[in-house]
């Protein structure tokens, strides 16, 4: 190993990436509990809000969100513990099943949402300016695009997943 791999710029880039994250992400989890949520169950309620319908097959939820089938089965089972989704069966396939979100799950996405976007402005994108935001998000989607291909599984192409 030399000291130039040390000083490389893609260590740098990496490090930046992980800590950026790391802080706005600590910053909206302190958010989320204050409404008893956590951040995997925010992002399904999210992905499934997202979606038409409301709804996504339970394959997808979890192609999606990178977590496993089991993993996804327990999301949604607490989920559905606390009245914000629901399980509805395939029409087409015995095997599968829909996730759906809830009125109750809705209200309490408009009930975190204010906050959480606040959060995410003060902290993220409030301090871009608006081409650097452009940059960013097309320079994410290229990076999630080829390390979670599956990330926007069950989403018509025409809308942009996040």
């Amino acid at each position: 190993m030399t000291d130039e791999m040390l000083d490389d710029p893609r260590i740098t880039a990496m490090g930046l990436f992980v800590e950026a994250f790391s802080g706005v992400n600590a910053r909206l989890n302190v958010q989320l509990a204050e409404h008893g949520l956590g951040n995997v169950d925010f992002e399904v309620l999210m992905r499934l809000a997202r979606s038409p319908g409301g709804e996504l097959r339970m394959t997808d939820l979890a192609a999606q969100t990178g977590l496993s089938t089991s993993g996804v089965t327990r999301v949604v089972d607490r989920l559905e513990r606390d009245g914000f989704a629901t399980r509805r069966a395939c029409p087409t396939d015995r095997r599968g099943s829909f996730t759906v979100i809830t009125a109750t799950g809705l209200a309490k996405m408009r009930e975190i949402l204010p906050g959480h976007l606040a959060l995410i402005e003060e902290w993220f994108t409030g301090r871009l300016a608006p081409d650097e935001l452009d940059g960013l998000l097309g320079g994410l989607r290229t990076i999630r695009d080829a390390v979670r291909p599956d990330a926007t599984s069950g989403v018509p192409s025409m809308r942009t997943a996040a």
